[in-house]
């Protein structure tokens, strides 16, 4: 037999999964507290000995391999030129490397900002503007400005070229690291994220790690600790496109819904498929990451229940307004907990409804109408996922649903908002085994192995 131990460091638990790279199955999974106050190795030793005890015998590994979330995972703030354009290019960079996005600055940032910035206390900057050979004053009055906060946070420099080596020794200069990479947007409209995406990884690995107490766990792995977000958008980018000798499923949405945030991954070009539908501001990427923090299932679960108002929220559960309140009242005091009673569990179904649809709305294109010489026309800003063929749901709440495919059904496309790009004639897939972040540290060493046992352990719905 053949196995890989991987491990996924969250911030509430330390889960590791164990593959049969022969059978390209899962063998084995189990989780434990991440012990991040003390020592992560605590933990990942809980977790892995309750792996032995399922498994019912010790295991060789041929390699192991870990990615990390612990500690607020990995924070960054943004800052570029234009709302739509560089700001959101850095934006984009920063989600598709895995990070929280704290706050994306545009133009030149206020006295106001900077001290915001501060308090945000972001493990890394990434600073942006301008296309290359255009405007560069506002790229180095933002490195200015990084370069006199008092924090020494590293800054990845993937703006205007022409001002890329100045705004370095401007952040140098304070004692900061500077990263210098390809301009993230070098001409109007184009994106360019995959370098600055790298170089975020290779600061995390040499910085962050360490800051994490990560260090001693990452000498017992055979590659590079990675953030769990970058780990998971591998994994269903593999899925999707698939290998030169394995067949990928095609065009596909994942929703991770946890107790703190909504992750909504997508791989699909997103190019406008309405007939006469115009392309309006940036393309986003085809592997595209977005964090909804106002979405979590726990921490954010009275924001959930405000989009929608309490008696509409309570009826649409089949619970009392009464029930409701006391139900979130229960949260607000203990996050982690599970449901214990029928109304709590209509409750944590709704909460999980509700956080698919809001966060594939915002993930998702849309459409308006616009009025030219030449009659009604349409304008699509962002995505069109009309013709995603996959929803893929993970996530705690999703899996242990007793009907996950209702949740997920509910980022599907509506009559009520029709502008809105959802998918229209998605099938639902679950990961039962929460292993797409395993997939995604697999996909790094035997990607086409990492494929089948996707095909394999994912679960139709």
């Amino acid at each position: 037999m053949s196995y890989a131990l991987f491990t996924d460091i969250g911030s509430t638990f330390t889960k590791v999964t164990a593959a049969d790279l022969e059978a390209c199955r899962i063998v084995g999974r189990a989780m434990s507290p991440t012990t991040i106050f003390d020592d992560v190795n605590i933990g990942f030793q809980k977790a892995l000995a309750l792996l032995t005890e399922q498994v019912g015998h010790p295991m060789e590994f041929d390699f192991r391999l870990a990615c990390s979330s612990a500690a607020g995972g990995l924070k960054m703030v943004a800052c570029g030129l234009v709302p739509d354009l560089t700001s959101e290019a850095a934006r984009l960079a920063s989600l598709s490397a895995g990070a929280k996005v704290l706050k994306a600055y545009a133009y030149k940032m206020t006295d106001t900002e900077a001290k915001e910035l501060t308090e945000l206390q972001p493990d890394i900057v990434m600073l942006s503007g301008g296309t290359d050979g255009g405007n560069s004053e506002v790229m180095l009055h933002n490195a200015k400005v990084l370069a006199d906060c008092p924090l020494r946070f590293p800054v990845i420099i993937a703006g205007n070229k022409s001002a890329a080596g100045e705004a370095a020794r401007l952040i140098e200069e304070a004692g900061k690291e500077a990263v210098v990479c390809p301009n993230v947007m070098p001409e109007f409209g184009k994106l360019n994220i995959e370098p600055a995406r790298e170089a975020v990884r290779k600061v995390f690995l040499e910085r962050i790690v360490d800051a994490k107490g990560l260090r001693e766990l990452a000498e017992k792995m055979d590659g590079d600790i990675i953030p769990t977000p970058a780990a998971v958008l591998d994994a269903i980018t593999l899925l999707s496109r698939g290998t030169r000798d394995e067949e990928g499923i095609g065009s596909l949405m994942a929703f991770d819904i946890g107790g703190a945030t909504t992750d909504v991954y997508s791989v699909t070009n997103g190019c406008p498929v309405y007939s006469g539908a115009m392309l309006k501001g940036l393309p986003h990427p085809a592997a595209k990451r977005s964090v909804e923090g106002d979405l979590g299932m726990r921490w954010n679960a009275r924001t959930i229940v405000a989009l929608q108002g309490e008696e509409l929220f309570a009826e649409d559960a089949g619970v009392t307004v009464e029930e409701l309140r006391q139900t979130l009242d229960v949260f607000d005091k203990t996050p982690d907990i599970l449901p214990q009673n029928e109304a709590m569990e209509k409750i944590d179904v709704a909460l999980a409804k509700s956080a698919a649809k809001n966060a594939c709305e915002r993930h998702a294109g849309h459409l308006e109408v616009v009025f030219t010489p030449l009659g009604e026309r349409y304008m699509q800003t962002g995505k069109d996922l009309s013709d995603v063929k996959w929803l893929i749901g993970t996530g705690g709440p999703v899996i242990t649903s007793k009907d996950p495919a209702a949740i997920l059904s509910e980022a599907s496309f509506s009559e009520q908002e029709p502008l809105s790009l959802r998918p229209r004639r998605a099938k639902c897939l679950l990961d039962a085994k929460y292993i797409l972040s395993a997939m995604g540290l697999l996909s790094q060493k035997l990607p086409d192995v990492a494929l089948k046992i996707m095909k394999n352990e994912l679960i139709e719905i």
